[in-house]
């Protein structure tokens, strides 16, 4: 069922899932040929801004949706995800879950925009009546999803996520791990194939040389004269747009809230709406309580991510940063 050209092909698409700063820390190996086991590469973790883990194992369920989308174009299905405990490392990878993969399943209607879906980090143009009924039929559609509108709420949140951005960013480790994954030059060797690259984070290229700078030699003396809070904001960018907060249920494997994360993002890419992650929000304890509080996220339920969005006004970048399918394999 599941040949190296097959799998090459399904890996061609699951690829494209959305990682904690793309750092695509999935492999995959074939065990006969209905199963697959999913492998962490652990060289590809987040001590500083994900120390439990848990994002990159939201990562890892996010690519699972990825192959259950692209199975279906070939009458295919998971059948079973089966977790793994064994954390024995081998070879750098740990096991993560064994998939069991079986015949018979209708193509879902998300994967026709899995290519379209990319995180949208430039402004936004005020909703038109389409964009109204495009923001209600998402709204209607994700379970999972509160969604905040109004010019106050909005500002309000763009300022919180400023000031979570800016809390994380004074941590020198965080500050610098962030840089290691972001790819602020062309001549970057890693520029097409992993991390946050400039165009991905619509920065031109002098902006991409002032951030290399602000977030680097630059971060202390700025923040000791009271600039670096102001050059780093990102309140702006929430201009004309509505922010969804996507919550999941308390205690569940971030394999699953990862698979629901993907869904609910491909939903919105199906509506044309264009999104970007705000992690941090949901990341500071500070800012996830006051949302959770002033928004009325339901009882029982854990605020997992924020999503800026709306009208995109421009175009979404060309391409995207990917490993080679054939380093997915092992």
């Amino acid at each position: 069922m599941l040949d190296r050209a097959l799998l090459e092909e399904l890996l061609a698409e699951v690829r494209l899932a959305p990682s904690v700063h793309n750092i695509q820390p999935t492999r995959w190996r074939p065990v006969g040929r209905d199963t697959l086991l999913l492998l962490g590469d652990i060289s590809r973790r987040l001590p500083a801004a994900d120390p439990s883990g848990h994002d990159v194992r939201l990562s890892h369920g996010a690519a699972i949706e990825g192959l259950s989308l692209a199975l279906g174009r070939h009458g295919l299905q998971i059948a079973q995800v089966e977790p793994l405990t064994d954390v024995t490392v081998s070879d750098g990878l740990q096991p993560i879950a064994r998939i069991t993969i079986a015949s018979g399943d209708e193509l879902d209607g998300l994967a026709d925009v899995v290519s379209a879906r990319a995180s949208w980090r430039g402004g936004f143009r005020p909703f038109d009546q389409a964009g109204e009924a495009a923001l209600s039929r998402f709204s209607a559609m994700a379970g999972n999803v509160q969604l905040v509108r109004g010019a106050d709420s909005i500002d309000a949140i763009a300022r919180l996520a400023d000031e979570a951005g800016f809390h994380f960013l004074c941590d020198d480790a965080h500050r610098a791990e962030l840089l290691r994954w972001m790819r602020l030059s062309r001549s970057h060797p890693a520029y097409q194939r992993d991390g946050l690259n400039a165009e991905a984070m619509a920065m031109p290229g002098v902006v991409a040389f002032g951030t290399r700078l602000v977030l680097g030699p630059l971060f202390p003396a700025l923040r000791r004269f009271g600039l670096a809070a102001t050059l780093v904001s990102e309140r702006g960018k929430f201009a004309n747009s509505a922010v969804a907060l996507f919550h999941r249920p308390e205690g569940e494997d971030p394999l699953a809230t990862g698979r629901a994360f993907y869904r609910a993002w491909l939903m919105l890419t199906a509506q044309g709406l264009a999104a970007c992650p705000v992690s941090v929000l949901a990341d500071w304890p500070a800012s996830n309580r006051q949302l959770v509080e002033r928004h009325s996220v339901p009882a029982g339920r854990r605020l997992v991510n924020v999503f800026r969005l709306g009208l995109p006004a421009g175009s979404p970048p060309g391409g995207k940063a990917r490993l080679p399918v054939a380093e997915l394999i092992v």
